[in-house]
């Protein structure tokens, strides 16, 4: 494999000049880490005492529930800034996970404390997303974002390459309390370091002083995605993939290691860096920029191709073959995800940006969705067929959104394709 050429690997480095992405860069990776960590343990936990894919399905989409509320966080972000908002929230997972911590220690952990934290942690956990993709655009000149966005997603995909090798493999090695003392110091020293990352800028201070109400904020950012046909047609792929997609990924695969494949703890880890390494690679090919990718064709394409690759991977027994099935997986779905978030931010003006990425962040209440109905069909239907309907009605709707939104997504001369 060829490196890119010199001013390529300038370019991908050139957001670390900035003093705030220094600090923000390690505390968005060890958030990551110990996000992929936490949930493959507690999974693991969930399944193991309760032997319930329905309890199972739930814990996952509890963590999703905050999505409902992250828009709310963005206009907090721009009342009280971004990075206070952002240690708040991660002052609070390092409280939870320290509970949790002594609740194992002390050996009277049951599944109804796991859900309880998991409820309370899930309201605050979408919204990290939110703040993180603020703080960049505040802190990053114009011409640098997109390389940052880019940077960013690359170490998170890199974070649950690892989080989720070392979640599973920590348990199995040392136990469950060793393991969640681990997650506990990472979100700690997330804390710390969020606390160096750049606050509001000056100048900001007069639009704090005189707030709209909030609910008037968010009106105007839905009235703005629905009159926008490019931004409506990536929320809507961003929806529907993670109704249909995102289950099989995260919140299923215990349930697929276990049932499927018949393999252990460590077993899973393996499955979910399959998926996270490819989801790596994917991004390392859209960062590079050396593909001429049209994003919004590339987004149409990447959504089809994951869920045949998913269709794929839901209907062989073979260990083997499904890990590359897994791996092609997360590779396309970089091909989706990464482009789609350029649709959305080269269509929407400047002054919108940031409600519009906090709309985005509504899309994920399909994750909850598809877990939670996923569960019954699972249980009368087996895994393999709600995979063939997941996937088959995913590719049916991909095509539906590619036609009814063809003149503002496939044309090469369209803003969401522009290559520049």
């Amino acid at each position: 494999m060829t490196l890119p050429p010199p001013a390529a690997r300038a370019a991908a480095l050139a957001p670390f000049r900035v003093r705030s992405f220094r600090f923000q860069w390690p505390a968005d990776l060890l958030t990551s880490w110990a996000f992929e960590m936490e949930t493959l343990i507690l999974g693991w936990y969930i399944l193991s005492v309760t032997g319930s894919v329905q309890q199972l399905v739930v814990f996952g989409a509890l963590a999703w529930l905050g999505s409902l509320i992250s828009p709310f966080f963005g206009v907090a972000g721009d009342r009280f800034g971004h990075r206070t908002v952002l240690i708040a929230t991660r002052a609070v997972y390092t409280a939870l996970a320290a509970l949790l911590l002594a609740l194992v220690a002390s050996d009277v952990l049951v599944p109804w404390h796991v859900f309880v934290i998991a409820f309370i942690a899930g309201l605050l956990k979408p919204s990290d997303m939110v703040m993180r993709h603020a703080l960049v655009g505040q802190t990053m000149q114009p011409g640098m974002l997109l390389g940052a966005l880019a940077v960013s997603r690359t170490t998170s995909d890199t974070a649950r390459l690892f989080g989720a090798l070392t979640g599973t493999a920590v348990v199995a090695l040392i136990g469950m309390g060793p393991a969640y003392a681990i997650v506990t110091i990472m979100y700690l020293a997330a804390v710390v370091l969020s606390c160096f990352v750049a606050g509001r800028p000056a100048g900001h201070g007069d639009a704090a002083a005189t707030p709209t109400h909030p609910l008037v904020d968010l009106r105007e950012a839905a009235a703005y995605v629905w009159r926008t046909p490019p931004v409506l047609a990536a929320f809507s792929i961003a929806f529907l993939v993670n109704m249909l997609a995102f289950p099989f990924t995260l919140g299923l695969l215990p349930y697929i290691a276990k049932e499927v494949f018949a393999i252990g703890q460590a077993g899973l880890g393996t499955l979910a860096a399959a998926f996270a390494g490819g989801a790596l690679a994917g991004s390392i090919l859209v960062g590079a920029n050396r593909l001429p990718l049209r994003a919004g064709r590339t987004m149409l394409a990447g959504s089809a191709a994951w869920f045949v690759a998913l269709l794929a991977f839901g209907q062989t027994r073979d260990l083997a073959t499904g890990l590359v099935l897994l791996f092609a997986a997360g590779l396309v779905q970089s091909f989706c995800l990464t482009p789609l978030a350029a649709v959305m931010l080269r269509v929407s003006s400047p002054d919108m940006r940031g409600r519009v990425m906090g709309m985005r962040m509504l899309a994920i209440w399909g994750l909850p969705l598809g877990l939670i109905i996923s569960g019954p069909v699972i249980a009368a239907l087996g895994y393999g067929t709600m995979n063939m309907l997941y996937c088959a009605l995913g590719l049916v709707l991909t095509a539906a959104i590619a036609w009814r939104w063809r003149s503002d997504l496939w044309p090469r001369s369209v803003a969401a394709n522009a290559l520049t």
